[in-house]
């Protein structure tokens, strides 16, 4: 999957710009902001909350579910065939994701790191399946590093300046959201109703 940065860790971050300290804010501003936050330890417990989720979206699953970043982590894509062995379809693929965009009504992919000032995710969208699998389902499902966390978008745009060239990156706060109805709040209508962030304490060890 083309990305605007392969390694952001290494290539991006910088000393001391990316603090696990920042934790706090970021989720209370993410909850703030309608997201479901969920600290799990690892991945197993990663896939445990997922499976969890999807349970309760089981009538959302039936167009199956279009989801990204198993190339770049084993973890992920463990769970990814795991999930399928279980019966659900699950599009991995951009030729299958663009296939069935207008029918997967749950997308799972992940971030780059969290943004503490807003609670919001910082995504690497440059391929289309990672747009399309972020944008257009009813559902949201995101995977990030807990640790990665910096304090406000100065220092985000910052980290970005590092590596960005060309392609597409991407803050998301929250559900999709409007306004421009009649002044009346809607959600989900320019993209997902739903974000749940899942957000690992030991990410590294699925790479």
């Amino acid at each position: 999957m083309e990305k605007v940065c392969r390694d952001w860790a290494k290539q991006a971050f910088g000393e001391g710009l990316v603090k696990a300290e920042y934790w706090n804010d970021f989720e209370t501003n993410a909850k703030a902001a309608a997201a479901e936050v969920y600290r799990v330890k690892d991945f197993a417990e990663g896939e445990a909350k997922l499976k969890e989720l999807l349970k309760e979206y089981a009538e959302r699953t039936t167009g199956g579910i279009m989801a990204v970043g198993g190339d770049e982590n084993p973890a992920l894509k463990g769970i990814y065939d795991r999930i399928a062995e279980g019966g659900t379809a699950v599009y991995t693929d951009k030729f299958d994701i663009y296939e069935h965009r207008a029918t997967a009504d749950i997308g799972i992919s992940t971030a780059e790191f969290c943004v503490a000032e807003t609670g919001s995710l910082c995504v690497d969208n440059y391929s289309y399946e990672a747009r399309v699998a972020t944008m257009l389902p009813y559902v949201n499902i995101v995977f990030v590093n807990a640790n990665y966390v910096v304090e406000n978008v100065s220092v985000a745009c910052k980290i970005i300046g590092h590596v960005f060239d060309k392609g597409y990156l991407g803050f998301v706060t929250g559900p999709s959201r409007t306004a421009d109805i009649e002044r009346v709040l809607s959600l989900g209508v320019h993209g997902p109703n739903k974000l749940l962030i899942i957000a690992v304490e030991n990410f590294e060890e699925g790479n």
